[in-house]
């Protein structure tokens, strides 16, 4: 999977390095009213019909200082009929990559069964929970929904989609239950300093657009020039010739794992090297986790089951990384078939118990934390989980130098040796 991004778009902040903020409620609890008030946009459909919402409708904007974010309305969870039941599942599943849970709690209905549930999935990612209490500009009592909230030190305002009361508190209050470190961390962060020279490696070949980067291609660079760093960017057969003619050694050399084993072979060893795909597992998810997974493909056998999950859908090369390339090196490996299954975009299996791997993309177009709770789930059902790009440079034999740059990334991997 490589994601492109093209120039008209290098000025948006992509969702997957946003702050995910979601609704969540009962049905006309002023969920979408909530998001038009928040977003001072008609984002959502309003209507007094219940269920008026069915599928989840996400918008971005900047709430300073968290920056970026995505805003989510979700389809009620009391929708109990037949189709509603499907609509409750897809609001569940937007748990996955909600970094902060928005609660919209109606006045003239006292919090039950169905709030106390859904807080519970919340708190068991240790989630933070605001509670809205809406309807403000309605004649309706609201302090038994207040106390609800108090009872169970959850912050809440009470605000008025229509009079916007309350609207800033609620983004106040937005403010500080956000820890800082779930705000998007950096991809070179504590690898360079003011003044380095980040060296890029980017091949094009028929997986690259015209007049397109790969995602965390663009990431890097920009990300360089916050760090007031500099880039070199050159393709794979361009490398040697660019570090012989440097006049001091880069801090960091990275490849796209597609050319991995060329240029390590032409970056020499005193130079730090990794990959883009191992800078994003580092930031998306856990890096310890993914490069102890690795080991598990040297344990398959012919007829393992395994996972290859993709976070995008996208339209497939005809050697496609995900569905024609890993095949076939894990089929190499283990000198036999392998029942191999596909997912891809946010579908995930909640059973993984019957996989002796999973194989997940960089997770460039998730957030951290849906790429946290896929590698929770993971572990959670004792299924090893590897990234193609700890598993590419796995399969070429540079890994262990491709995690130099990573100390405890690195001792996972010799421990496990």
């Amino acid at each position: 999977m490589r994601h492109s991004i093209g120039m008209a778009s290098l000025h948006q902040t992509p969702s997957g390095s946003r702050l995910h903020i979601s609704i969540f409620g009962r049905r006309n609890a002023g969920k979408s009213s909530l998001i038009n008030a928040l977003t001072n946009q008609h984002a959502a459909i309003v209507s007094h019909v219940p269920g008026t919402t069915t599928d989840p409708v996400a918008k971005a904007m900047e709430i300073l200082p968290l920056g970026p974010v995505v805003i989510t309305d979700t389809a009620g969870i009391d929708d109990a009929d037949e189709l509603g039941v499907l609509r409750v599942e897809k609001t569940l599943r937007v748990i996955d990559s909600t970094d902060v849970a928005v609660l919209a709690v109606d006045p003239a209905v006292l919090p039950d069964a169905y709030e106390e549930e859904l807080l519970g999935k919340l708190r068991a990612g240790n989630r933070p929970v605001v509670v809205a209490v809406t309807k403000a500009d309605l004649p309706v009592d609201a302090t038994a929904a207040l106390a609800w909230a108090r009872e169970r030190n959850l912050p809440a305002a009470h605000v008025s989609a229509v009079t916007r009361h309350g609207v800033e508190e609620l983004k106040r209050l937005l403010i500080a239950e956000t820890p800082p470190d779930l705000l998007q961390s950096a991809v070179l962060d504590d690898l360079v300093r003011p003044g380095d020279c980040v060296v890029l490696v980017t091949p094009i070949d028929k997986a690259a657009p015209k007049g397109r980067l790969i995602l965390p291609q663009v990431m890097t660079i920009r990300d360089a020039l916050d760090h007031d760093a500099y880039c070199l960017v050159v393709k794979e057969r361009e490398l040697k010739f660019a570090l012989g003619n440097l006049k001091t050694k880069p801090r960091l050399v990275v490849t796209d794992s597609q050319a991995v084993l060329k240029a390590a072979a032409d970056t020499p060893d005193d130079i730090p090297f990794t990959t883009f795909s191992i800078l994003m597992a580092r930031m998306k998810g856990d890096l310890e986790q993914l490069v102890r997974g690795v080991k598990a493909v040297e344990r398959l056998r012919p007829g393992a089951r395994v996972l290859v999950a993709e976070a995008c859908t996208h339209h497939r090369q005809a050697d496609d990384i995900g569905k024609v390339q890993i095949p076939r090196w894990l089929r190499q490996q283990v000198g036999g078939d392998i029942d191999f299954a596909f997912c891809s975009g946010p579908e995930f299996p909640a059973d993984l118990a019957t996989y002796d791997l999973v194989i997940h993309c960089g997770a460039c177009m998730i957030n951290r934390q849906e790429m946290l709770t896929r590698g929770l789930r993971a572990h959670e059902a004792g299924v090893p989980m590897v990234n193609y790009g700890v598993f590419l440079s796995a399969v070429h034999g540079v890994l262990e130098r491709a995690l130099r740059p990573f100390p405890a990334a690195y001792l996972a991997y010799i421990e496990e040796e």
